[in-house]
C-alpha cells in the first residue's frame, strides 16, 4: 500500500515537498549554530567590530579561524550576518543594527538567545520522548539541567524589565499605589525571580515570596537575591513550604507557568485561597487560541510552539501520571477564563497589552 502510493506522488510536488522537509532541518542546525555564536561570543564581537574576515573573527575570539569561517558561511547563507565579497574574493562579515538587538542585547525586549542558550538540553530531550509517548509520562523543567533554569530566564527578562514596570504594573488598577503603600506580594513559578526582584527593588515597602518547584531556578534566585542585597523577598519550594490559605495576599502573579502545571485548576484555586477578596492576580501566559484551526490559521510560529510543547511545556504538564497536559497552545483565553470561575473567580479582563508571544489578564474574585 506505502509503495503504491509513493509510486503514485507527483515529482514536482515530490520536489516541493522535500524542499519543505528540509527546510526545516536547515533551520534546526542553523539554531544550533545560533547557539554557537552565542556561546562563544561570535556575534558579541562582531556588534562590536563590523566588517570584518573570519580570521580576526577568530583572533578576536580565541578560536581557530577554519571552524569559524564554516560557521559564518552558514551564518551568512541564512542571512542572520552580513557578507561582503572584495574584488580579490576576500570576505568580510557583520551584524546590522536589528540583528544586533535580537542576538547580543539582553537590554532589548526583542533580544532572543534565551531559548537558544538551552537549545542542547531541549533536543536532548528527544532521546526520552519514545518513553513518554509510550507511557504518557513527561519530564519536570530541572530535567533540562541548570542550564535549562537560565535559559528560561534569559528568555523572560529582557521584556519584563523594560514593560513590567512602565507598562503592565500601571494597566491594572490600583495596583501601584498598593505596592506603593506596602502590599503581600506572591510570585507563583518565579523561575530564576527577575521579575519578583524588579517589583521588590521598585516597591521597598511591599514583602515578597517567589515559589517554584525547580530547585535549579531558586538556587540561581537566591543567588541573585543575595547579590541584590534584597531583604524583602523570598524563594521557596512550595513542596516545602506551602502557599498559605488564608487570604492573606494583595497581588499573585503568574508568568508563562500555568499552562505547564500538572494541576493547573488545582493551582488556580490555591490561589483564590490565597488571595483577599480585593486583591487581584496578574496571569500571563502564552497567546493561544481555541484549537489547532485557529491557532495553525493566525500563529506562524504555531508548529514552533507544538514542538517546544513536546520537548518542554506538556512534557512538565505530563510529568505526574494524572498531569493535565494543557500545553504550549492549549492555554487559550477562553479556557482561562473558565477555569479561573470555575476557581471561584468572578472578574476576567483581558488587558491591552501587546507581546509577541504572551497574552495578559487581571483576575479578580
Amino acid at each position: 500500500m506505502t509503495t503504491t502510493r509513493a509510486t503514485n506522488a507527483q515529482p514536482d510536488a515530490v520536489r516541493m515537498f522535500s524542499f519543505g522537509v528540509f527546510s526545516k532541518l536547515e533551520g534546526a542546525v542553523t539554531a544550533g549554530m545560533i547557539h554557537l555564536g552565542d556561546r562563544l561570543g561570535l556575534y558579541a564581537f562582531l556588534a562590536e567590530n563590523s566588517n570584518i574576515t573570519s580570521q580576526e573573527l577568530a583572533v578576536g575570539c580565541g578560536l581557530h579561524e577554519r571552524w569559524v569561517r564554516e560557521w559564518a558561511y552558514n551564518q551568512a547563507a541564512a542571512k542572520l550576518i552580513t557578507a561582503h565579497t572584495s574584488a580579490d574574493g576576500e570576505v568580510r562579515f557583520g551584524l546590522t543594527d536589528e540583528a544586533v538587538a535580537v542576538l547580543v542585547s539582553p537590554d532589548h525586549p526583542a533580544y532572543g538567545m534565551g531559548m537558544f542558550h538551552r537549545l542542547p538540553q531541549t533536543m536532548r530531550a528527544l532521546e526520552d520522548m519514545p518513553a513518554s509517548f509510550r507511557t504518557g509520562l513527561g519530564f519536570d523543567y530541572d530535567s533540562h539541567g541548570p542550564e535549562g533554569a537560565v535559559g528560561i530566564e534569559r528568555s523572560f527578562e529582557p521584556w519584563n524589565q523594560t514593560f513590567l514596570l512602565p507598562v503592565v504594573v500601571p494597566a491594572i488598577q490600583g495596583l501601584e499605589q498598593r505596592l506603593s503603600e506596602g502590599a503581600s506580594v506572591v510570585d507563583i513559578g518565579c523561575g530564576a525571580g527577575g521579575a519578583a526582584m524588579l517589583l521588590a527593588q521598585t516597591f521597598p515597602k511591599s514583602q515578597f515570596k517567589g515559589y517554584d518547584i525547580s530547585h535549579y531556578a531558586l538556587e540561581r534566585a537566591k543567588v541573585r537575591q543575595a547579590e541584590k542585597n534584597l531583604s524583602n523577598i523570598k524563594f521557596v519550594d512550595p513542596r516545602t513550604e506551602p502557599i498559605l490559605q488564608d487570604r492573606s495576599v494583595d497581588f499573585v502573579m503568574t508568568f508563562d507557568c500555568i499552562h505547564d502545571m500538572t494541576h493547573p485548576q488545582e493551582m488556580m484555586q490555591t490561589i483564590r485561597g490565597a488571595l483577599k477578596d480585593d486583591g487581584v492576580w496578574l496571569l500571563v501566559d502564552i497567546k493561544a487560541l481555541d484549537g489547532l484551526e485557529q491557532n495553525m490559521a493566525k500563529n506562524p510560529m504555531a508548529s514552533l510552539m507544538y514542538g517546544i510543547s513536546i520537548l518542554s511545556c506538556m512534557s512538565s504538564a505530563m510529568s505526574s501520571a494524572d498531569g493535565a497536559g494543557l500545553g504550549t497552545l492549549g492555554f487559550s483565553a477562553t479556557r482561562a477564563k473558565s477555569m479561573a470561575e470555575a476557581a471561584g473567580f468572578s472578574r476576567f479582563t483581558q488587558l491591552d497589552i501587546e507581546h509577541s508571544v504572551n497574552a495578559f489578564y487581571e483576575i479578580r474574585p
